[in-house]
């Protein structure tokens, strides 16, 4: 039997309650995946994701940077992670707001989650003069200091903040988000006005994940860069513009049709492992990782990785739709 390729306006029309909407993070097992994935990548055992000598060292760092944040997670007790108040939910959800967002005041306790960080990783700085020093400038940091890097890495504002500092920051900032996102109630978080943001924090997607298996089988997620939730949105539309009409894909791999409509007709393609989607209307991309080809794609991890991928598009013309929290640059 054959079967047919729904259009995306056909999969819009279909009865959503029938596509899992939001896939809410699960936090106890995500990071330590997360964690072993780019690991993975810095041995340059991932087919489509080629990793080279000079980014190799970076990856092992945010694998244990990453490490630490799994065990900061384990380890807090719960009410670090407390929700904001029902009342509080009720009306944000009632307005199609984000329950968890990451403008405005951010809870107290994330200090406690940094400060918990920073212990985790104090192993990782022995014999290593240079990771030592930058732990010791973020516990040197004042409190206004602290809050305004934190201020300008959830608002990705590149040229306000330490990049050294903002992977450190921004690790902790994403273990507060992602505890408190596994908490919620799937079924009851609404989709924003815009589908390019998150519905639980509306933080902008690091990338975005073909993903296989039960109700989610075949279907594209926005990943969170802050709190890790996924959230449906149909292929072949950009994920900054939502246009449809003139997108196209880009691969390190040679394929047979590297720029044509998406298709899974043959599995275990390293080609289709790790792509860019590019947009013509807006002129920016952002990569598209395939469960489909490799069942363990992490988008985080393998979006950090890639680099190669960011790269080539570049050298298109084409810009990056949002960025990741674990790398950053500034001006110079």
């Amino acid at each position: 039997m054959v079967q047919r390729l729904l259009a995306p306006g056909e999969i819009e029309a279909l009865d959503h309650n029938a596509i899992p909407r939001l896939l809410l993070p699960q936090p106890r097992s995500l990071f330590t995946a997360r964690a072993a994935r780019l690991r993975q990548l810095a041995k340059n055992e991932i087919k489509g994701i080629p990793v080279g000598e000079t980014l190799r060292g970076y990856l092992l760092l945010m694998a244990a940077l990453v490490d630490a944040q799994a065990a900061v997670a384990h380890a807090l007790p719960a009410e670090t992670f407390a929700l904001p108040d029902a009342a509080d939910i009720d009306v944000s959800l009632e307005h199609n707001m984000p329950p968890l967002p990451v403008s405005g005041a951010r809870p107290p306790s994330w200090r406690a989650v940094f400060d918990a960080l920073l212990d985790q990783l104090d192993t990782l700085a022995d014999g290593q003069p240079q990771i030592a020093a930058v732990l010791a400038e973020l516990r040197g940091l004042e409190s206004a200091q602290l809050e305004g890097c934190a201020d300008a890495v959830l608002a990705e504002l590149t040229d306000s903040v330490h990049p050294l500092h903002a992977p450190f920051v921004a690790a902790a900032l994403q273990v507060m988000w992602t505890m408190r996102a596994g908490q919620l109630d799937a079924q009851r978080v609404q989709p924003l006005v815009t589908n390019t943001l998150c519905p639980v924090c509306g933080a902008h997607p690091v990338a975005s994940v073909i993903r296989i298996g039960g109700q989610s089988q075949g279907y594209r997620y926005l990943q969170c860069s802050c709190c890790a939730s996924e959230w449906h949105m149909v292929r072949v539309k950009c994920s900054c513009c939502e246009h449809t009409s003139r997108i196209a894909y880009q691969s390190l791999e040679p394929a047979d049709a590297n720029s044509a409509p998406e298709n899974t007709s043959k599995a275990n393609d390293p080609s289709k492992v790790a792509r860019a989607e590019t947009c013509e209307d807006c002129r920016t991309y952002r990569k598209i990782f395939n469960q489909e080809h490799d069942y363990n794609v992490e988008p985080l991890a393998d979006d950090l990785a890639s680099l190669a991928l960011d790269l080539l598009v570049g050298e298109l013309g084409y810009a990056r739709a949002s960025g990741n929290p674990l790398l950053w640059f500034n001006a110079e």
